[in-house]
């Protein structure tokens, strides 16, 4: 009965705070003579000789937002195939509700935070090093088409950093705790850190290469979310059956390996628009290299990954070799547009090497439960992203150069930066989790993980004509060769759960 007095405050007050962000905002917009912006953009085009270069920039920074958010729909898919299916549903409205949450907190709280004082747009004027103070509701000078449109691309970032958590934690954390993290996240875990970077911060200002480069999200986005996923499922444990009496791990294969291809194939698709539309300007022709490099180093990932399946056990494991290309990808992404074609290649190859040994890693040392790979896929190879940058950076771009044109400050930079994201994510993850689960529990009850999360949380199910059963054992896998024989426990964890 106090538990659930307990949570029925806890609901009451983010009511209450729901309704005073409305009111608030509503009052900030409709304030009378506070609106120096440019809402109409009529002004932005007559103080633009260049008129027509505006609205083809503007154009390109609002498409690939948009093609960033189509990788919700990507994620989904992967997270949901590489469950089982009596935790399709719930994986599904956690995939659409995080998102959701996220962009009316960013839009209230983290965009003032992550962005004021980078004067980089109207009403981004107030902000010191640390953190930022103007950009509220978008309202004031904010309201104002340049930075509606910087905002746009924002919010999908901010989203994504939130929703990568989600398969790391699937099929035992409640719904109403991932709701209110992917508000704390997006609100202030990510924003406070992507202010340090993007926002013109102190990690952006170190006194060492150019300051600490993250081009498109590398640590900014990736590292952020598989870090605090990692302190998630560190605090959450593992899924009933996942680990042996002697902590040796069993494979709890996905249901639907199409789903997983398919997610990935959006989520590669994306990828152009989180890297190269971080340019802000399709007059950047600096784009066409970024397309490039994305492209490589994701499929240097996957090839990597899918040879040593191969040559090890015989068998190309595809769920594992999609795990290499989204690794391929998120190591990249911090050093697209400062590197070459072969750099990419190379990054990406390691990059796929590192989410290998980062899945055996988790289940085998740490013994964590990470059903989709998230930690190993964003987190470890998001740090690789931002070391690479110091690395591989050959001074074409931006000034930026690191070790192959014989400049160790951009490295030095780049290794501060890395050590900050996983003291700052991993540090606030598990505050933020600790919080909760001995405030509302973040752990569904251990029936309603075996009966599934679908009917627990939601009352219904993704494949209503399929009979569940209560058992803890997972699922059994036969195969001619590799890792498992009649549903005998994996010799190797990482890979077999997507």
């Amino acid at each position: 009965m106090v538990k659930l007095d307990r949570v029925r405050s806890v609901r009451r007050v983010i009511s209450i705070l729901a309704v005073a962000l409305a009111v608030s905002g509503m009052t900030l917009t409709l304030i009378p003579g506070v609106m120096a912006g440019d809402p109409s953009g009529e002004r932005t085009y007559a103080d633009d000789i260049e008129g027509m270069k505006t609205a083809i920039n503007v154009a390109w920074t609002l498409i690939a937002a948009f093609l960033v958010f189509f990788m919700q729909a990507g994620f989904a898919f992967l997270g949901a195939g590489a469950i089982r299916t009596k935790n399709t549903v719930n994986y599904f409205a956690k995939s659409y509700m995080d998102f959701s949450i996220g962009a009316i907190a960013y839009w209230a709280i983290g965009f003032a935070l992550m962005f004021g004082g980078s004067k980089l747009f109207a009403g981004l004027e107030s902000g010191n090093r640390i953190i930022g103070w103007s950009g509220w509701f978008l309202a004031g000078d904010a309201y104002d088409v340049s930075t509606m449109m910087f905002w746009m691309f924002q919010v999908v970032f901010a989203a994504t950093a939130a929703t990568i958590v989600a398969g790391a934690c699937a099929e035992r954390l409640k719904l109403q705790a991932y709701l209110i993290y992917s508000g704390i996240v997006t609100a202030i875990i990510y924003s406070i850190h992507g202010h340090w970077v993007w926002g013109g911060g102190w990690l952006s200002t170190l006194p060492y290469g150019r300051g600490a480069r993250d081009f498109a999200g590398s640590g900014v986005v990736h590292a952020i979310g598989g870090f605090i996923a990692l302190a998630g499922i560190m605090l959450l444990g593992p899924r009933i059956g996942k680990f042996n009496d002697n902590e040796k791990p069993n494979a709890i294969p996905g249901h639907d390996v199409g789903y997983i291809i398919i997610g990935t194939f959006i989520l590669f698709f994306g990828w152009f628009g989180f890297n190269a539309g971080s340019t802000l300007a399709a007059t950047d022709l600096r784009i066409a290299v970024i397309a490039v490099n994305t492209f490589l180093s994701g499929a240097a990932g996957a090839v990597m990954v899918c040879y040593w399946t191969y040559f090890k056990t015989g068998k190309a494991d595809i769920v594992l070799t999609c795990n290499g290309a989204l690794a391929g990808l998120v190591g990249i992404t911090a050093p697209c547009a400062y590197v070459a074609p072969w750099a990419a290649v190379v990054i990406g190859t390691i990059a796929g090497m590192i989410v290998m040994v980062g899945i055996w890693f988790n289940e085998w040392k740490l013994k964590v439960d990470d059903p989709v790979g998230a930690v190993a896929v964003h987190g470890y190879t998001g740090i690789w992203g931002l070391i690479a940058v110091g690395i591989f950076a050959d001074g074409m771009y931006g000034g930026v150069s690191g070790l192959i044109t014989g400049n160790t400050g951009q490295l030095i930079a780049q290794l501060i930066d890395a050590a900050t994201v996983v003291i700052w994510a991993l540090g606030t993850g598990l505050v933020m989790f600790g919080l909760l689960k001995y405030t509302i529990g973040i752990r569904v009850p251990p029936e309603e993980e075996l009966m599934g999360l679908d009917v627990g949380e939601h009352g219904i199910t993704a494949y209503p004509d399929f009979v569940h059963t209560l058992s803890a054992r997972p699922t059994k896998v036969v195969r001619m060769r590799g890792t498992e024989r009649d549903g005998e426990p994996a010799a190797e964890g990482g890979g077999k759960d997507g």
